[in-house]
């Protein structure tokens, strides 16, 4: 399988490290030029990976096109692009449509939405694919995991989700925040509250029952229930859905 890629960001380095980084067969990548500065780091690292002349180049050289455009410059870029009937193209925007990516890539009809995240640069990630798609499938379960969602409306909340991040740093950084004014030193202050998640993460791999786990950490009368129905009670987890609501409608915006 030939890859092309458009629009070489973060995601996009990450689909390639995955694919290539001490990979048994790495597939032929094909770059965009923009981002000249990663686009070149990733041929410098991989030699299976290249940089194309243009946009252009990359779809005439590819069986599959990867879209990792920021989607306020997608309507533009491919617009101007040739594609073929029998190519396959996996977009990696967030909020373009289905019907709208059949629009832009017409004549090939073959398309699939996804949600890869940073992950997959060590074949660790989920990434959910709208509709089901063999080839976006293949993709991803070679990147760590490839999860098939058929409704649109659950594709669209696990997209809305990834919103999560930003904010789960800055919890972890109000808590170091508050170690240092108790005097802490900044350094030992982050590096607690990085050991403490990070174990907290692994345990994850093994259990997924989230209120299950809230329970076995809280014991009865104990710190960890003081302070979870302190949040609860200020309205912190009716607020994250709320914000999952609004992000939601950000989406179905764009």
């Amino acid at each position: 399988m030939d890859y092309g890629v458009l629009g070489v960001g973060a995601i996009a380095a990450a689909i390639v490290t995955g694919l290539c980084d001490d990979a048994d067969g790495a597939p032929p990548v094909l770059l965009s030029p923009r981002n000249a500065g990663i686009a070149a780091d990733l041929a410098g690292r991989f030699p299976t990976v290249t940089v194309a002349a243009d946009n252009q180049a990359v779809v005439d050289g590819a069986s599959v096109v990867l879209l990792c455009l920021r989607p306020q410059d997608a309507r533009e870029a491919l617009g101007r692009l040739r594609f073929t009937a029998g190519q396959v193209v996996i977009s990696a925007m967030a909020g373009v449509s289905v019907g709208e990516l059949l629009r832009l890539v017409a004549p090939a009809t073959d398309v699939a939405r996804t949600i890869p995240l940073p992950s997959v640069a060590t074949r660790a990630g989920i990434t959910p694919i709208h509709p089901p798609n063999a080839t976006a499938k293949a993709l991803f379960d070679r990147l760590g995991e490839a999860l098939e969602v058929p409704d649109l409306a659950g594709f669209e909340a696990l997209s809305a989700s990834t919103a999560t991040v930003a904010a789960h740093f800055a919890y972890l950084q109000a808590i170091s925040g508050w170690l240092e004014m108790r005097g802490l030193p900044k350094d030992e202050a982050e590096r607690y509250v990085a050991s403490l998640f990070a174990d907290l993460a692994t345990a994850l791999r093994g259990e997924h029952d989230f209120a299950q786990l809230a329970r076995d950490h809280a014991t009865r009368g104990g710190i960890n229930e003081l302070f979870h129905e302190t949040l609860a009670t200020a309205g912190v987890f009716d607020d994250v859905r709320g914000g999952l609501d609004r992000v939601l409608d950000r989406l179905h915006a764009l």
